[in-house]
């Protein structure tokens, strides 16, 4: 077949999602994929990073009960167990599945054409309705000079490295540099981070990124904030690399791991053979119905979901955003004139959780303090300890942590919740439901969490509010 209801270029999460979505509404499907169906998430980001980052809590986890001894971590164990989540880096159970739901798996690299025509190999395709770009984003490695012939690591070599390193440098203080500082520091390498901003995890609370500094700092990792790279040099493929920093000194590591943030997967997609653009950073701008806004034509025919948009480069909220985009695009074709968005914008730009899984963990959800406050929302605070939930002090001796809501006044709602401790991922969906329901305090306060466990802290945190 070289004709399809809908061609889908990028095999990752969302379009995975947004091509099983479509077919279920009964279209016929291409799932167009040049690498690893199941894309970066699947096999060099969220699996086997929290595969490898789960022995190190649990090992963490075991030393703070009285009564609990011998713990520890064997770094071959460990990477065996990530192997086991990756397949061994083999997609045949994604492709597998794929076409156990209807899609026709096409490997190749896709490029735009035409309207509703794309070219794989020495294949031309036809979408009767709709092609949607899926194809997500790659590892950002600055102009630092010589960084890029030093072939430094990336997510993708981090993830999936078959040894430790002796010694790790990491660029970048982000959640991929803090998680992977954290594993290879556990697994024996002697990790140095730096991160030009004067703390961690910036797009967080504050106290967020203090508290996994402080635990970054007690297992052995040399922090250094306020310090950037300025040359990166490796004369012998393999060999040593040695880093200039900014406060005139020098560091010899084995390996660098460049945590800099993502850019676009756009290049070789043909958007410029059809007339449309990307914005100032590279990404694809879409509407509410996920419609590629400088797309030619009078009828909606190409879509993008997931990262390669820009709005939220996160696994999960891109497949909400392929569920919804696929539905739409089944009920166009189907005719119908009463589609509902494929997102709601400001449940997205409010609803998107996020879990940083180092130890501490940080689960968050809505806006921060200062983003409410940016925005000119009359806010209030609260904070309180995770002790004061009693299901906290029975997870580990001496637990520490911390829970903040940020709350608008005018409307009575939580617009931001952020938790920092031990073992709380899961806390964070509750606060996504309260955020992006717009659940009334005087509401919540009637949600009457379990005793005793962790979530009690919503009942402290609605008494700090005075409620």
């Amino acid at each position: 077949m070289d004709t399809y209801d809908v061609i889908v270029l990028g095999g990752g999460p969302a379009g995975e999602v947004v091509g099983d979505r479509a077919h279920r509404g009964g279209l016929s499907v291409a799932l167009v994929e040049r690498r690893l169906l199941g894309g970066e998430c699947s096999y060099f980001a969220c699996i086997p990073s929290k595969a490898l980052l789960r022995p190190v809590h649990a090992v963490h986890a075991a030393e703070r009960l009285q009564g609990v001894t011998g713990a520890g971590l064997e770094p071959g164990g460990v990477l065996a167990r990530r192997d086991g989540f990756i397949g061994d880096l083999d997609d045949a159970g994604q492709v597998a599945w794929a076409e156990g739901a209807g899609l026709d798996v096409i490997r190749g690299s896709g490029s735009l054409t035409g309207v509703r025509e794309v070219r794989v190999g020495d294949r031309t395709l036809t979408a009767r309705y709709a092609v949607v770009l899926a194809t997500g984003t790659v590892p950002a490695v600055p102009d630092i000079p010589g960084l890029r012939a030093a072939r430094p690591w990336t997510n993708i070599e981090a993830t999936t490295s078959r040894t430790v390193p002796e010694r790790l440098l990491v660029l970048g203080g982000g959640v991929v540099g803090c998680e992977l500082a954290q594993v290879y520091q556990a697994l024996g390498s002697a990790v140095t981070l730096i991160e030009r901003s004067p703390r961690l995890l910036g797009r967080t609370e504050e106290f967020a990124g203090e508290a996994v500094a402080r635990s970054l700092a007690r297992q052995g990792v040399d922090l250094r904030m306020g310090w950037s790279a300025v040359s990166v040099s490796r004369p012998e493929p393999g060999g040593v690399v040695t880093v200039s920093l900014s406060e005139d000194s020098t560091l010899e590591v084995e390996e660098v791991l460049c945590a800099l943030g993502r850019e676009p997967s756009t290049e070789g997609l043909g958007l410029q053979s059809v007339g449309v653009s990307t914005d100032a950073k590279g990404f694809v701008p879409v509407d509410e119905r996920m419609t590629v806004v400088s797309a030619p034509g009078d009828e909606p025919w190409l879509y993008a979901v997931g990262d390669v948009n820009g709005i939220s480069l996160l696994t999960h909220m891109g497949k909400y955003q392929a569920r919804s985009c696929g539905d739409l695009i089944a009920a166009r074709a189907a005719g119908s004139d009463t589609e509902r968005p494929a997102f709601v914008p400001s449940a997205t730009a409010l609803g998107s959780p996020q879990v940083v899984f180092t130890d501490p963990e940080v689960a968050a959800v809505g806006l921060t303090e200062a983003e409410a406050r940016a925005r000119g929302t009359r806010v209030r605070v609260v904070d309180v300890q995770l002790t004061s939930a009693a299901g906290a002090s029975l997870q580990a001796d001496g637990y520490t942590g911390q829970a903040r809501i940020v709350v608008d006044e005018a409307r009575s709602v939580v617009v931001g919740a952020t938790f920092v401790g031990q073992d709380l991922a899961e806390l964070v969906h509750s606060a996504t439901v309260a955020v992006v329901a717009e659940v009334p305090l005087d509401r919540l306060w009637h949600a009457v969490p379990s005793f005793p466990t962790m979530s009690e802290v919503w009942l402290r945190l609605l008494e700090a509010y005075g409620l």
